[in-house]
């Protein structure tokens, strides 16, 4: 497929950045907040391989659906839990079995085990009210820490693990590599490596409201699966002509999908050859007429560019056909450059990044944003509070990234634990009426 959310371009917001913004926010509502930092980092490299991380984060899973907590899971191995007082008791249940999972460490030894509120090498716990400007400081920190380690230092280096040194500086794409690649791709299931991101409507303080859901592969989970010692990436020609592959395998994937929830209302970031690939003929034919309409193309700026004729053509077949076509990878920089009705385009994709603020401004930002066409503007890879506020005080309503699929989540919860209260209360007047 073309470059996709999960491909190696793509930057998404780290957890200790969303962490700093959540702690942000925190401040305006202390009161009753308490957080529990657990220093994972500090155990025996054998207690933090990625299945024992993933195993100590689903620990605070049951905490997190029932809106009691905010759980962060850092580079660094180590959890940052922020919850609220209430659940103090279920919190230390969980630092127990984090306890009783890891507790052959050497971090350990000498431990009472006790874990009723107190602090130790494993767990730090803290009043956020009380000791705010720490909690601030000790998260700067820490988001400082994580940028010097995706920067690349020297001392960075040295703490990656072999198997991530060798991902990055893997076996070059080349054309032998390739056909490998493309002969396990013939061969691999690859329904669980799709993804999917949803772009939303989002007007003032309501919740989102999803209109449509782009389904891209992961790169990196496609790696890992197929070519682990391979740098899909590193040949940017080469790995284009894979991406053309992938477009032809989710294509028959979705054919013959029955699924609903990746048959409906979806874009799918393709290359323009493949508008015009037989693959696509027989996409086209699975897919109900009055389905088409609900479907996004989303192409490449620099796959349009590369040959406009090309485009204009795959373009009026599409939108022939019903299909809509958004144009992807635009930045603050190359929107102005972008005539989108010219192109005939029904939208556009603008990344976002905070630079915009600084270098571009509220009024420029939205006079090119008026002159795109305010409706049809998505701001993407909207990884902090500040893409939305900003998107909405010059007119942009549709946003896309790690930010707004929180949201998504945290609206779910919600609802999940207002439709849970609507229940018991029906319960409890069905008892008082037995009662009776």
């Amino acid at each position: 497929m073309a470059l996709s959310p999960e491909d190696e371009t793509y930057q998404p917001a780290s957890q200790e950045s969303l962490l700093l913004d959540y702690v942000h926010r925190l401040e305006s509502h202390m009161e009753g907040r308490r957080a529990v930092h657990v220093h994972l980092s500090e155990l025996a490299s054998d207690n933090r391989r990625d299945h024992h991380i993933r195993i100590a984060s689903s620990t605070f899973e049951p905490l997190v659906k029932l809106l009691e907590g905010q759980l962060f899971a850092l580079k660094n191995s180590d959890l940052f839990f922020i919850y609220k007082g209430d659940s103090q008791n279920d919190v230390e249940t969980s630092i127990l079995k984090l306890q009783f999972l890891f507790g052959d460490d050497p971090l350990f030894e000498g431990e009472s085990g006790d874990t009723h509120s107190e602090s130790n090498a494993f767990r730090t716990y803290y009043d956020v009210e009380r000791n705010y400007a720490d909690i601030l400081q000790l998260v700067r920190g820490l988001v400082m820490d994580a940028q010097e380690s995706e920067t690349g230092g020297e001392e960075a280096v040295e703490a990656k693990t072999e198997f991530v040194v060798r991902e990055e500086r893997g076996e070059a794409l080349t054309p032998r590599v390739l056909g490998r690649v493309e002969d396990a791709l013939q061969r691999a299931d690859l329904s669980n490596m799709v993804r999917r991101q949803f772009v939303c409507a989002l007007i003032g303080e309501a919740a989102p409201q999803p209109l449509f859901s782009e389904l891209f592969i992961s790169i990196q989970d496609l790696r890992e699966t197929l070519m682990p010692g391979v740098n899909l990436t590193r040949s940017r020609w080469l790995f284009q002509h894979l991406t053309e592959t992938l477009d032809r395998r989710v294509l028959a994937m979705l054919s013959k999908s029955t699924d609903r929830s990746i048959t409906g209302e979806i874009s799918v970031n393709l290359n323009i050859s493949t508008l015009l690939s037989p693959e696509f003929m027989a996409f086209d034919d699975a897919v109900i007429a009055a389905m088409r309409g609900s479907i996004v193309i989303e192409l490449q700026k620099v796959d349009i560019f590369a040959d406009l004729n090309d485009y204009m053509f795959a373009r009026d077949f599409a939108k022939e056909r019903g299909y809509r076509i958004c144009i992807d990878g635009l930045t603050h920089e190359t929107l102005a450059f972008v005539d989108r009705e010219k192109l005939g385009a029904d939208m556009v994709k603008m990344i976002w990044n905070s630079d915009i603020i600084d270098n571009v401004g509220a009024k420029r930002a939205k006079r090119l944003i008026k002159l795109a066409g305010a409706s049809k503007v998505i701001f993407c890879r909207c990884d902090e509070e500040a893409a939305v506020d900003f998107g909405q005080e010059i007119g942009v309503n549709m946003f896309q990234g790690r930010y707004i699929e929180n949201l998504i989540a945290e609206e779910s919860r919600r609802r999940d634990m207002e439709m849970a209260r609507r229940r018991t209360q029906n319960l409890d007047l069905l008892e008082e009426g037995d009662g009776e």
